[in-house]
């Protein structure tokens, strides 16, 4: 079972004005996982206090995935990203590659996410966007490789070539796609 940590990033929400769709949208969607929700904030689009929140998550709550929704776009106040990668380790570019690919089959706009993938310590970290549909179409994209993905982010020293997306990861992403 993964531990997952869940940050909203949004001013509106932080103060009451907003509510939260898309963290629960989250925890729907990885409910197909092995994986719990052991953390779950709304913080404000604030660059350091991002920063101080993937640092806790991944270096003192220990979780094996953080998801943040929110902050991604072309905003002057979305800072996700930057905040980001002032933590990673290591960036792991296919994952927002493959979430703009296929964002982009749905809409043009899909283009401007900044959104940025990558690892801190043994944690995986990656950002979504902040609607909820968004979250939906991107966290699906990523489903059918997130088991082996956290598996090797934990020190997993199977050989990667003999993995195969399984079933079930093809299964959940159809199911996913069909709830609209």
């Amino acid at each position: 079972m993964f531990s997952v940590g869940i940050l909203t990033i949004s001013d509106k929400g932080s103060r009451g004005e907003r509510e939260d769709l898309s963290g629960p949208e989250i925890r729907r969607i990885i409910s197909e996982l092995p994986a719990k929700v052991e953390a779950y904030e709304i913080i404000p689009d604030e660059e350091e206090g991002i920063v101080q929140k993937l640092v806790e998550y991944a270096d003192r709550k220990k979780v094996d995935l953080v998801l943040t929704t929110g902050g991604t776009g072309l905003s002057p106040r979305d800072v996700t990203p930057e905040a980001t990668r002032k933590v990673l380790h290591k960036e792991v570019p296919g994952m927002a590659e493959a979430m703009r690919r296929e964002g982009m089959k749905i809409t043009p706009l899909a283009m401007l996410s900044r959104a940025v993938c990558g690892m801190r310590g043994r944690s995986l970290i990656i950002n979504l966007p902040g609607s909820p549909g968004a979250v939906k179409e991107n966290l699906t994209v990523l489903l059918p490789v997130l088991k082996h993905a956290l598996e090797k982010v934990q020190g997993d020293p199977s050989d990667c070539a003999a993995q195969k997306v399984s079933d079930s990861s093809a299964k959940a992403r159809t199911a996913l796609s069909s709830t609209d």
